[in-house]
């Protein structure tokens, strides 16, 4: 969210499956003049319980509240475009913070989760790990604990000193956003029509506001599509109609398994239930769009690691490095 002056990147993706020996180049950022590595395993002396405290504390959490691999997981999502940890800091005196753009008021949640994590880091090794690597980390053990695949993250990134709730509220998609608003939402930041079809698939997992599904029902038809599935549309109408409160009335993005990592929400779009109209014009609205939904829909492995190679990427964007930023010792704070 908070973007460096200049910023490009030169993508080495190298999926691996083990821990490296040593730390491996994943992505080289440059910012500047000043050109900056992030890499594997950069925690791995100075600070090697680092991911076995945060997986710990992702386990417990997601056995707690199983919702909480979702919410942590977009905590990553939101954070990104610009993974400096700038969306958990709270409003001060000199800025306001993020918390409260449109796309994060009422809807981010699991800030606790991080609070809880960071405190216990800095317990033994201070200073150390920054929060968007936690936050990055965060999200990976919780699609990995919810069945999903798994990924070694890329790490190296340090926290922001500001944040920008216009940044946030001008980067984030919409949940009715058109497919060709979506595509331009990610081509802006340096991903693909086949990245945004891939992350998309986070919607797995989790639930939504009534609010953000509304015109599902109130206006069946505007996602394009020539068919609309009006037993699931009459469903959701039912479930919202049964309150006053469009902000507080949530439900599962995936019915099937709501709770399971899996491709169970390409299949859903493809029956015509996906919940958010910006899910459901990935099917609706564009060929291209809804060719990779099903071959998602028919093959969760290509799934799996279009994922994982599409989140490396997000992972990457950038990221505040070398002596840009700093580590925060309370991550809703600068030091």
């Amino acid at each position: 969210m908070v973007m460096g002056i200049t910023i490009c990147f030169m993508m080495f993706i190298k999926l691996v499956t083990a821990v490296a020996e040593t730390p491996t180049t994943l992505n080289k950022t440059c910012v500047g003049d000043i050109s900056v590595l992030l890499q594997f395993d950069v925690y791995q002396e100075s600070c090697p319980v680092a991911e076995p405290i945060i997986l710990s504390w992702v386990q417990s959490a997601i056995s707690e509240e199983p919702r909480m691999a979702a919410s942590l997981l977009r905590l990553h999502f939101h954070d990104c475009f610009g993974c400096d940890a700038s969306v958990l800091l709270d409003d001060t005196d000199n800025f306001v913070g993020e918390k409260t753009a449109p796309p994060n008021l009422n809807s981010l949640r699991g800030f606790e989760v991080i609070d809880a994590i960071k405190s216990d880091l800095e317990s033994v090794c201070p200073q150390t790990v920054s929060c968007a690597d936690i936050l990055a980390i965060v999200a990976r053990d919780s699609v990995l604990l919810s069945g999903g695949p798994g990924w070694e993250v890329q790490t190296g990134r340090r926290d922001s000193l500001t944040a920008s709730k216009a940044a946030a509220t001008n980067s984030l998609p919409a949940p009715n956003s058109s497919v060709a608003t979506l595509v331009a939402n990610f081509q802006n930041v340096g991903l693909t029509q086949n990245d945004m079809v891939a992350l998309s698939g986070a919607h797995t997992i989790g639930k939504a506001r009534c609010s953000t599904f509304s015109s599902r029902f109130l206006s069946p038809g505007s996602s394009g599509g020539p068919d609309v599935n009006m037993d699931f549309v009459q469903s959701l109408q039912q479930l919202c109609s049964g309150t006053s409160d469009s902000t507080t009335t949530v439900a599962h993005l995936d019915l099937v398994t709501p709770a399971t990592f899996d491709n169970q929400y390409y299949v859903n779009l493809v029956s015509g239930e996906g919940l958010l109209p910006s899910d459901q014009v990935l099917v609706d609205q564009d060929d291209s769009t809804r060719e990779i939904v099903e071959s998602y829909a028919e093959d969760p492995l290509l799934f799996f690691e279009d994922f994982k190679n599409s989140m490396i990427k997000m992972g990457a964007l950038g990221p505040l490095t070398g002596d840009s930023g700093e580590i925060r010792m309370n991550c809703r704070a600068v030091n």
